[in-house]
């Protein structure tokens, strides 16, 4: 096995069939952080509250968003394709 085909300490790589779930998994987690994270900003202000609150807000907003982003995932693709010159 090559060097290309492993992480850093050892692991391995998925196999290319595994992009149609690791691709929403990332995106969910990073625009779920940062939309909660805004949300529990402006809806506390600065304070050690935040802290404590937007894990769970986090939490919840990617237990919904990476189950509905598998789902239209198909329809924004054929969306984009009648929008973009192939």
């Amino acid at each position: 096995m090559t060097s290309s085909s492993r992480f850093p300490f050892g692991l391995r790589k998925l196999p290319a069939r595994y992009a149609g779930i690791v691709m929403p998994f990332f995106l969910s987690v990073l625009m779920t952080a940062m939309v909660s994270l805004i949300s529990t900003l402006r809806s506390v202000g600065w304070s050690e509250d935040v802290l404590r609150m937007w894990p769970g807000a986090w939490g919840l907003s990617w237990l919904v968003a990476f189950p509905v982003l598998l789902l239209v995932l198909p329809l924004v693709r054929k969306l984009t394709a009648r929008v973009v010159q192939s």
